[in-house]
């Protein structure tokens, strides 16, 4: 579109006040910054609008046909601008957001409804994947990571850090025995990852280093299933504290080898796109996972 919102907003308001000084007091304008405008609509329209004559300015018949036309554009304008105005104050539509399974499952199903009493117009759309997923291609809105970052055309905004400790169901302690070093754990049945390899060392402080690669008896690709198979006995698991803590709290995981246990936190970020202007609907989720997390005793931010 060739024609401005300032040309379009001159020329109404040259009507509506019926001289170019007019429209320029209401615009707060000069009277030559009005005119220049209504020369550029005139002959981007290639046509005249408006007739000039020393006592008044009258309508041509192209003119009273464009003067609907462009009062139309205004107030659609206006109404846009009204609706944005009204959805910063009360926020709405769809947000889509991904995460991991067990991060869906024990850290945003909980908050869930706290979050739609509080923006009762907002939609939800919860998406689980345990792979990292293009924002874009999955038309995401927010992904919430834990774990080291790696895109680097994302933005991110930390929200916690989790730590990571190695478990056992007290079933598995009372038939296999609890391990007393690092090294028992090749005598023990142990649940590790498919991928990435780097959650097969577990953060144990032995004589040759802090971190332990482990040879698992079990594999699994995700979190939530090796937290399974630790709670139904199959084995020593290690895992985030925002998947366990309950578990521990409960006695339905026990802490193993918590002397050797080197403190990893695990960061917590929020993902979103570099060049994307938050919606307000994002802003305020983000505030309230944020706020919440705060509450938490695992999610350490410091």
């Amino acid at each position: 579109m060739k024609t401005t919102l300032d040309e379009l907003q001159a020329f109404t308001a040259v009507i509506d006040t019926g001289s170019i000084s007019g429209a320029a007091v209401q615009l707060g304008q000069t009277a030559s910054g009005v005119s220049r405008a209504l020369a550029r609509l005139e002959a981007k329209l290639s046509t005249t609008l408006l007739r000039r004559t020393t006592r008044r300015l009258e309508l041509t018949e192209e003119g009273s046909a464009f003067l609907v036309q462009a009062r139309r554009i205004l107030e659609a304008v206006e109404e846009a601008e009204e609706q944005m105005s009204r959805r910063l104050q009360h926020p709405a539509g769809r947000l889509r957001i991904n995460a991991s399974a067990p991060f869906m499952l024990h850290v945003l199903v909980p908050l869930v409804g706290g979050f739609r009493e509080r923006y009762p117009e907002i939609e939800l759309e919860l998406h689980s994947s345990d792979q990292i997923i293009d924002l874009l291609e999955h038309r995401t809105d927010l992904a919430l990571r834990h774990g080291p970052l790696r895109d680097s055309t994302l933005r991110a905004r930390p929200l916690g850090r989790a730590r990571i400790r190695a478990v056992a169901s007290p079933d598995y302690i009372a038939r296999r025995g609890r391990p007393q070093q690092v090294e028992d754990l090749a005598r023990h049945s142990l649940i590790g990852f498919t991928q990435p390899e780097s959650l097969n060392h577990w953060p144990l402080r032995h004589p040759l280093g802090e971190s332990w690669p482990i040879v698992p008896s079990l594999w699994a690709s995700s979190g939530e299933t090796v937290r399974q198979l630790a709670l139904a006995g199959e084995g020593i698991a290690c895992l985030s504290d925002f998947m366990t803590a309950r578990d521990r709290a409960d006695g339905a995981l026990i802490e193993v080898l918590a002397e050797a246990n080197v403190e990893t936190l695990q960061p917590i970020h929020a993902v979103y796109y570099r060049n994307t202007t938050l919606a307000a609907r994002i802003t305020c989720f983000l505030d309230y996972l944020g706020e919440c997390l705060a509450q938490q005793a695992w999610a350490r931010l410091r």
